[in-house]
């Protein structure tokens, strides 16, 4: 995504209604490309691959990671390794990572976000659902 895109921002935390055909769909809305989904809010995340997560893509994670006790990274149709600094940042901070498939991430991520825990994730947006 270009540097100069705008940036989309809800400002409530909302479940996962669907995802696929390269978006997702939340709060009554569509929403084209990756996602951000934290207690401040669903905000557009400018990735469009696992190689691309680092600890500058998760940042606004990292800032209110006091906020979170976990995060999950959906990383597109298959698992993808994380680079390890990004699980010890998020460790420090006592926020337990957990990096799945974003089909995977995005059910979880609603079952717990109805439980009103303290969950966030980053999620890869994908074309198709397998």
């Amino acid at each position: 995504m270009p540097e100069d895109a705008p940036r989309g921002h809800y400002p409530y935390q909302a479940p996962i209604d669907a995802y696929g055909n390269g978006g997702f769909r939340f709060a009554g809305m569509s929403h084209k490309g990756s996602l951000l989904c934290l207690p401040t809010g669903m905000d557009a995340w400018r990735i469009e691959a696992a190689a691309e997560i680092s600890l500058a893509t998760l940042a606004p994670a990292l800032e209110i990671a006091d906020r979170i006790d976990v995060l999950f990274i959906g990383t597109g149709m298959d698992i993808a390794p994380l680079d390890p600094a990004i699980r010890a940042a998020f460790r420090e901070r006592s926020v337990m990572v957990e990096a799945v498939p974003t089909r995977s991430a995005v059910s979880t991520y609603n079952i717990l976000l109805a439980e009103q825990r303290a969950v966030a994730a980053a999620l890869i947006a994908v074309e198709q659902l397998r």
